[in-house]
């Protein structure tokens, strides 16, 4: 299955900040003898982790200034040629996605890992809508989305900041201005 994965730090902070606790956890189990379950969970999850990791997109800072032809990937407009944070389709197997909600309900206790596991399970987990799937389906140069895909693709953009920002103002409101 694809998801939309959007070039956004606050993002990729979120799911980089998984993996200490994983790495923690599974040193902390790493002594038992057998390999318990939860350990299993705990490596599952993390061999998971890592091979979404590879496929996430490169992540460059949002800079407004920064011109169409000096973007690295592809560069996302609007019709009327305002840039647009880009989305990513990437692959992601239900498999990994079960093996990451298995860990997250592990380490529910841990409240700071259950909170950013669930948030970024959520924006994994967001339906992408199907036309940004085809039209940024192997995107390269500059892509213009047309007025409908627009709107789909402020709404898809609305759910990712809402799921990873809400709770705070002040987040919500500086996360929200990364998207024009």
């Amino acid at each position: 299955m694809y998801v939309l994965i959007p070039d956004d730090p606050v993002f990729f902070a979120k799911y980089q900040s998984l993996e200490e606790p994983l790495l923690r956890r599974l040193f902390q189990l790493d002594n038992t003898e057998p390999e318990s379950d939860d350990e299993r969970t705990l490596s599952d999850a993390y061999d998971s982790w890592v091979r979404l990791l590879l496929k996430l997109p490169l992540w460059q800072r949002w800079d407004p200034s920064r011109a169409p032809e000096d973007a690295a990937g592809y560069t996302l407009c609007r019709a009327d040629g305002a840039l647009l944070t880009s989305l990513y389709p990437v692959e992601v197997t239900t498999a990994d996605l079960r093996r990451l909600t298995a860990c997250r309900d592990l380490l529910a206790s841990d409240a700071v890992f259950g909170d950013a596991c669930r948030r970024v399970l959520e924006v994994l987990l967001l339906p992408p809508p199907h036309q940004l799937l085809t039209t940024l389906g192997a995107p390269a140069g500059v892509v213009t989305l047309p007025p409908e895909h627009e709107v789909a693709y402020r709404r898809y953009c609305e759910d990712v900041v809402s799921v990873l920002s809400a709770g705070d103002t002040f987040a919500y409101e500086s996360h929200r201005a990364l998207y024009p």
